[in-house]
Formats: C-alpha cells, sequence, structure tokens
C-alpha cells in the first residue's frame, strides 16, 4: 500500500521542512482533492455568490448614480454656483454683488394653483426663467419650440410648456388656456426634457414652466409668498479652487443676506445623501442575506466534513497531523469561497451596465457605470469573512478526532469543543465582520442593532433547538409508530434539529421583520394619516385678507375645523454661536439645519404639541426674541433651555433664546413647527399664512368640490393643497423604493431557501443511513414518508413560531425606536410567511429522500 501512494501523501514531511515546504503540500493536497468536482458544493457557491452580488451591486449602482450626478452637476444646477433666497427677490444691489463673479441668470420656483374654470384645478410646480434659460443643456419640447418662443407673450396671453400629466389630469392639449392667479396662460407644448428638473427637489405637482414677466402678472408675488429666487453663475474659471473662493467672497460681501449657496459638486445634496443612505441600508439587507447564506455556509462545510471522512481518516492513519488536515480542508473550502466571491463580483459589477441600459429613459439622471474597485474590494471582503467565520467551527472538528472517530462519526458524533486557537480564529472572524458592518455603514446605529440582533438570533436559536430536543426526549413515548420515530429522529444524536431550527429560524425571522416594517410604513402612509389628516392646506393666504378667507371657509366647509398661522421660511446659521456647517448633529436632526425650514410665531402653545421643558412666554411678552424647539430635534442638535440659536429670516439674522421644548405628534399632519418664536420676534415682517381643514370623519367627493371652486373663485392666488393628492404623491415615492426593498428582500428570500435546502442535504447521509435500516427493518416507503412528514413539520412549526415572534419584536424595535413611528400589527403577512416556510420544509424534506426511498437497499448497504 505504501508503495501506490503519492509521495505527498505518504507521511508528514521531515519536521526540519520550512513552513513554505508545509503550505506547498497542503495546497498540492487540498487542489488535488477539489479536482474531483464542486458537487455538494452548489449551496455554498449560491449562498457566497448571492450575497456578495447584492452588496457588490447595491454599492455599484450608487456609484453610478452618483457619479451620473457629479458629471452631470453644471447642468443640473444650472450653472456652477448657485445662490438661493426664500420668500423675497434679492435687491440690486445684491445682484449687482453677485453678478460680479460671472454670467447671472436667475429662477423663480412656488407651488400655485392653475385653473381651467371653478371645478377644474390642479396643484403645479412653478418655474419662472428670465431669458437667459436654460443657461446650460437644452430644453425640449413636444411641439418642439426655443424657449424665446415658447415664452413669448400675445396679447394678455402668456406662452408656458407644462409636465405631460398636467395635460392628462385637466385633458387638455396643447394650445389650451388656463390661469395662475391674476395671468392667462397659453400651454403650448409638454415638457419632453428639462435639464435642471433634479434640482427642484421632490414635486408634489406637475411642471409648470413660465417667463418671470408670466409670473409677475399672475400676482402671486406677495410679501411673504413662499417663492425661493435662485441666482445661478456661470464663473470664466470654474475650477474647485475658485468655487471654493467665490463661495466664501458671496459670503464674506453679503453676510446677512440669507444666500443658501451650493456648487455643481454639490447639485443636488438631498438626493446624493439620499442615494447614500438608501444605498446603505439596501448593503445591510444583502449583509443580512449574506449572514443568513453563512448559516448555509457552516451547513455545506459540515456535509463536504462527512463526505470527505474517508480521505480525511486515511490521510490521519498516514501520519497527517491534525493541523494539515485541518489546513487542507481549510484550503478546499476558501478556494470555494473565492469561486463564489468571484461569481458575485461579476454579478454586482455589471448590474450598473445593465440598469444603464434598461431603465435610461426611467432614471432621472444618467448612470455613469465603471467598475469601482472600492465597493467591489468590500463585498468580496464580506463574502471571504462570512465564509471564514461560519466555516472555522465545523471544520475544525476534523483536527482532535481520532481516526477510528471520524470513521464511526457518523452514528456517534463527536461533541467536543474546538481547540482554543480555532475559537480564537473564530473569534477574530466574527470580530472582522461586525466591524466592517459597523464600519462601513452610514448610519452605525442601525448597523449595531443589525449585528446584536443577528448575534441575539443565533443565541436563541440554538436555545430554541436545545428545547425541542429536550422537549422531544423527555414526551411519553407515542404509540404510532411513525411519531415515535419522528420524535425519536428530533432528539437522537447527529438530528437535524439543531441546524434546521438555525435555517429556518434566521430566514423566517428575517423576512418576517421586513415584511412587517414595510407594512407598518405603508400603513401609516396609506390608512392612519388620511384619517386623522387635514383634507387641506392652503398657503401664501394674505394677512390682509385673512378674516375674509376665514369667512369664505365658514361658509364652503361648514361643521369643519379650520386653523390658521402666520408661516415664514428661515434658515438656521449658528447654534450657540458655532455655525451650523460646524455644528455635529445627530443623523436624524441634521435636516433642520439643510436649507429653509418653516417658522412662525404663537401666543399659545401650538395644538398637536405639549411642553415637556421649560415654560411657555406670557401671551403679552415684548422681551427679547424666545423660541420654543421640538424636543427630540434639540437633543439631536445638542440644544437645551437657554441655548442661542440665529435664524436668518428676509435677510435678517435674529437670535432668540430657547425658553422651552415641545413634544410634538408629527403624524396627525396637523399644523406644527420646529421652531415657534415669541409674537414679538416678528413684529412688522411681511408674511403670509397657513391655513388648514378637517372635516370630521374626511371629507366627501362634495364638499371638497365646494372648498375648490370657493378658493378657486374668490382666492385665486392662495394655494389649495389637497392632503390626499400630497399622499398619493408621497405613496408614488414610496411605492418605488418599496420596489428596490422587496428586491433586496427578494434575495433574502432566496437566500433563506438556499439555507433550509443546504441544511437538508447536510444531513443527508444521516437520512440515508436510517432510511436503509428501517427498510432493510421492514419499514415500507409510506411509513418513513409519514415519519419524515411528522419529523419535519413539527421541527417547521416549532422554528417558524419563534421565527415570526422574533421578528416581530426586531421589527417593532425598528419602526418605533428608529423610525419613531406607530407600530401597527398586520401579522397576516407574518403567519403566511411562517406557514409558507413550514411547508416549504416539509416539502425540501421529503424532497431529499424520495428519490433515496425508491432505491434498493444494497446499493446504499455496500457504501454505508
Amino acid at each position: 500500500m505504501h508503495g501506490t501512494l503519492p509521495r505527498s501523501a505518504q507521511a508528514d514531511p521531515p519536521r526540519n521542512a520550512g513552513f513554505l515546504s508545509e503550505i506547498a503540500v497542503s495546497l498540492r493536497l487540498a487542489f488535488r482533492n477539489l479536482r474531483s468536482g464542486l458537487r455538494g458544493f452548489g449551496v455554498f457557491l449560491a449562498c457566497i455568490a448571492l450575497g456578495v452580488a447584492a452588496i457588490a451591486g447595491v454599492g455599484s449602482v450608487a456609484r453610478s448614480l452618483g457619479d451620473g450626478l457629479a458629471a452631470q452637476g453644471r447642468m443640473i444646477l444650472g450653472g456652477d454656483l448657485s445662490a438661493s433666497l426664500l420668500q423675497r427677490e434679492a435687491t440690486d444691489a445684491e445682484k449687482v454683488a453677485l453678478a460680479r463673479f460671472g454670467r447671472m441668470t436667475s429662477v423663480a420656483t412656488m407651488r400655485a394653483m392653475v385653473r381651467v374654470d371653478d371645478t377644474q384645478t390642479a396643484l403645479v410646480e412653478v418655474k419662472a426663467t428670465d431669458a437667459g434659460y436654460p443657461s446650460i443643456g437644452a430644453l425640449q419640447t413636444d411641439p418642439p419650440f426655443t424657449p424665446q418662443a415658447l415664452f413669448a407673450r400675445e396679447g394678455d396671453a402668456f406662452g408656458a410648456a407644462a409636465d405631460p400629466a398636467l395635460f392628462t389630469r385637466l385633458n387638455l392639449k396643447p394650445g389650451a388656456v388656463v390661469r395662475l392667479g391674476d395671468a392667462r396662460i397659453v400651454l403650448r407644448a409638454a415638457i419632453q426634457s428639462e435639464p435642471d428638473k433634479l434640482a427642484a427637489g421632490i414635486s408634489f405637482g406637475p411642471r409648470l414652466l413660465l417667463s418671470q414677466d408670466a409670473l409677475r402678472a399672475s400676482g402671486l408675488l406677495q410679501p411673504g409668498s413662499l417663492v425661493r429666487w435662485s441666482y445661478r453663475l456661470i464663473l470664466p474659471n470654474a475650477d474647485e479652487p475658485s468655487l471654493a473662493r467665490v463661495t466664501d467672497e458671496i459670503a464674506k460681501a453679503l453676510p446677512e443676506s440669507g444666500f443658501d449657496v451650493r456648487s455643481r459638486a454639490n447639485a443636488a445634496p438631498q438626493f446624493a445623501k439620499n442615494i447614500e443612505r438608501f444605498s446603505q441600508y439596501l448593503t445591510l439587507v444583502g449583509l443580512a442575506a449574506l449572514v443568513v447564506g453563512g448559516v448555509g455556509v457552516a451547513n455545506a462545510v459540515a456535509a463536504y466534513v462527512d463526505r470527505r471522512r474517508a480521505s480525511l481518516a486515511t490521510l490521519k492513519s498516514l501520519g497527517a497531523t491534525g493541523g494539515r488536515v485541518f489546513a487542507i480542508a481549510l484550503i478546499e473550502i476558501l478556494a470555494l469561497a473565492l469561486l463564489g466571491v468571484a461569481l458575485g463580483l461579476a454579478v454586482g459589477a455589471a448590474l450598473p451596465y445593465a440598469l444603464a441600459s434598461s431603465l435610461r429613459s426611467l432614471l432621472p439622471i444618467p448612470l455613469d457605470p465603471h467598475v469601482y474597485p472600492r465597493e467591489l474590494a468590500g463585498a468580496a471582503l464580506y463574502g471571504l469573512l462570512t465564509a471564514l467565520a461560519f466555516s472555522l467551527w465545523p471544520l475544525s472538528r476534523v483536527h482532535d478526532v481520532s481516526v477510528p472517530g471520524l470513521f464511526r462519526d457518523q452514528v456517534a458524533p463527536d461533541r467536543r469543543w474546538p481547540r482554543r486557537r480555532y475559537l480564537v480564529a473564530l473569534a477574530l472572524a466574527v470580530a472582522a465582520l461586525a466591524g466592517a458592518a459597523i464600519g462601513f455603514s452610514y448610519d452605525r446605529r442601525v448597523a449595531i442593532a443589525a449585528v446584536v440582533g443577528t448575534a441575539g438570533s443565533f443565541v436563541l436559536l440554538r436555545v430554541v433547538a436545545a428545547g425541542i430536543m429536550a422537549a422531544a426526549a423527555r414526551m411519553p413515548r407515542p404509540r404510532g409508530a411513525e411519531l415515535r420515530l419522528a420524535v425519536g429522529n428530533i432528539h437522537r444524536p447527529g438530528a437535524l434539529t439543531p441546524s434546521l431550527a438555525l435555517s429556518l429560524g434566521l430566514g423566517v425571522t428575517l423576512l418576517v421583520a421586513l415584511s412587517l416594517v414595510d407594512a407598518s410604513i405603508r400603513g401609516q402612509l396609506t390608512r392612519s394619516l388620511p384619517e386623522r389628516a387635514p383634507s387641506f392646506f392652503f398657503l401664501d393666504i394674505p394677512s390682509r385678507d385673512a378674516d375674509r378667507f376665514d369667512a369664505l371657509l365658514g361658509e364652503a366647509a361648514k361643521g369643519a375645523k379650520v386653523e390658521r398661522v402666520p408661516m415664514m421660511r428661515g434658515r438656521v446659521v449658528s447654534l450657540k454661536g458655532v455655525p451650523a456647517g460646524e455644528v455635529k448633529a445627530a443623523e436624524n436632526a441634521t435636516w433642520v439645519l439643510e436649507g429653509d425650514r418653516g417658522i412662525t410665531y404663537a401666543a399659545e402653545p401650538p395644538e398637536g404639541s405639549r411642553v415637556v421643558a421649560g415654560s411657555w412666554w406670557a401671551p403679552d411678552y415684548k422681551g427679547p426674541p424666545l423660541v420654543s424647539f421640538e424636543d427630540e430635534l434639540a437633543k439631536g442638535l445638542g440644544l437645551d433651555i437657554g441655548d442661542t440659536i440665529t435664524v436668518n429670516v428676509l435677510g435678517r439674522n435674529i437670535t432668540a433664546k430657547i425658553a422651552n421644548l415641545r413634544r410634538v405628534e408629527w403624524q396627525s399632519l396637523g399644523i406644527n413647527f420646529v421652531m415657534v418664536f415669541s409674537p414679538s420676534t416678528f413684529a412688522g415682517a411681511p408674511h403670509s399664512d397657513l391655513s388648514t381643514v378637517t372635516f370630521p370623519g374626511g371629507a366627501t367627493q362634495a364638499q371638497e368640490q365646494a372648498v375648490v371652486a370657493a378658493m378657486a373663485r374668490d382666492f385665486p392666488n392662495v394655494t389649495t393643497v389637497r392632503v390626499k393628492d400630497a399622499l398619493d404623491a408621497i405613496n408614488e415615492l414610496v411605492g418605488q423604493l418599496a420596489v428596490a426593498i422587496r428586491g433586496a428582500s427578494a434575495v433574502a428570500v432566496v437566500a433563506s431557501i438556499l439555507v433550509l435546502a443546504g441544511a437538508l442535504a447536510a444531513g443527508r447521509r444521516a437520512r440515508v443511513y436510517d432510511a436503509v435500516v428501517l427498510k432493510t427493518l421492514g419499514a415500507t416507503r409510506g411509513r418513513l414518508l409519514a415519519a419524515f412528514l411528522l419529523e419535519y413539520g413539527i421541527l417547521g412549526v416549532a422554528t417558524a413560531v419563534f421565527g415570526a415572534l422574533a421578528g416581530a419584536g426586531a421589527a417593532w424595535w425598528i419602526v418605533t425606536r428608529l423610525m419613531k413611528l406607530p407600530f401597527e400589527w398586520p401579522m397576516t403577512g407574518a403567519v403566511a410567511i411562517a406557514f409558507g416556510a413550514v411547508a416549504l420544509t416539509i416539502l425540501l424534506g421529503l424532497a431529499g429522500t424520495w428519490r433515496i426511498l425508491g432505491q434498493k437497499p444494497a446499493a446504499y448497504l455496500r457504501d454505508l
């Protein structure tokens, strides 16, 4: 026998052989074993490739969107720099100060109502341009017009272009005439491509594009109107240092004007931030799928050890050390992991190119696909760490098991713990995987929660498995042979219970959590809000006409609750004397410092909020400016009672001291603000009012039409926002995001199915042994099927119940603690997932044994 074996398999190299020689021998033996093919590693490769592809694909698509945004930043912004003001137009002196830096154009944007008659109205996003529009890029319309011809005035009518959705909503055709405030507007064409569309952010109505002369003629530009004026500069030298220098010079030249300045590198900051946040969320979902797949990796490695039992025992019997045998097995597993990672990277790298070619017309900006080494390296790191972390435990068993023990491990599995070196290596691999998940995450709170939740699920599922086995061992002996066999299989040595509980439990937990989080978010937007929210919001109500407006609403909306408050817009300049740009805010509060915020003043605390710290000012207070701040956001910004905040309103910096903190019920959609100032703060400042109308139990169609008709007739310049329409717009956006979320969830579903199949495949050898022995003793195929059906059913039900409860708990924590939303319990989906998991477990389990039960025992007995 000695002469027939390869030299490398005869014995260990001499002790004085170098480390490299040891590695070379292990590599040679490992790759020689791999020549037999990849049979049995399908689930292993699929789990690794699927998770790596999800993470690499999400990262690559996000970078492609970011690069496309950066490449098109100048066109999206309409220039190299944009300086914007809210509620007022720049003064002549301010325009001169800006124009000295480069060629300047201006755009005014606001929400308003267009009407065909008193019954046909629509909310639109108005963009009013000057003669230089578009300064960069091209406006495309159908039929085609030049901007000059499109906006030309004919008599008392001004030309305009509109989003095709406006034509559809009002049943109009090009050439139709509508009214915008006091102006007649001819809709000459439909907008096909608007170069700077993305800079405006989320729209709640179709675009209406017209000239600034038309906007002035409409009468909508009143003191305090919610209009944004953007002054775009095209610089003669537009490199990065010049952009930074000009931005600083504008701030120094106009320190209190309140300009919000951004450059082409920051053309759509909210969109870019949302891309990053959303991609990080999807990456976490992909990582969760990869970790679930890691259980499949562990099962596949356990099956590998089972299949390689004879060859590993032979190596040990010929003198190979436990470390050598472990090294050979680890090299094989890592080589296969590299193959799975390579497959996943190939799919992830190709995904941006596939999306760019198939969804080009649907994306708001062009994808700029490339191969992104950093994103691919991160995904590869996740994949390799997952493979290593989940392989070490089953592989470590081969080190200390004796040769006879390896041969009889099938019927008497060894339960000893691995050596300390393997436990240390396992701990380091798990720590590295968790550290990478947290370190690379955009929101570390969510990442830490995901890591802790996953670790807790592993521990709990091992406890659940032990509990199931203990309960099965202690239950009275069943009378039926099938049930007795099923119960025995659950708690016997080498049972599938631990691996099935872990595989099925993690999958069900993840799917239930994703399902309930999605249902809670959508439920808040589509069900609970409309029942409690106002029916209408009214913007830009002239303060001088407030009493007449209230009287009209009292007639048009009889029995409804009417609220009206003054409203202005302001931008936070500094907190406690620290410039807003230098404030280190919590993730949930950074939006307060970005752009303009709605503000108001009041003598009494607003409805829908309550003071939780400090005290409200007296109704007749006339002292220095005071402000009430929302409690949670104050904590996120590091603010407390007595701190100061400076806000720029209408070109003036106003510093106020925080007098109290309020807890606000934002979900009611009532009138409320982050900042409420004392009334004397804005004495004499021009402003408009904001009003809401709430019908008890919701408005009927007749009531809504009466309100719309009254507003169109008597207050055509007031913007009427039907809340249901706004919610529909939000729902459409949420629906688009849900497609991506569910796509990521589909990855988790596939991973869970693969893991479950792998767990069952890992126990196939034991199933073969059981079936053959029992058939030899006279058991029929029907009786064996019944026993396996009961076994898989009991395990599936017990584990699915735990998974449903754990997933519901995780979803509750995410929704209530991270998202700060009320949690709904639509358990129908969770129950459906749990029952589906049970059915899938039974089907996969029976499918794996059906072929075995149809074979004659002799062929298998020879191999056992």
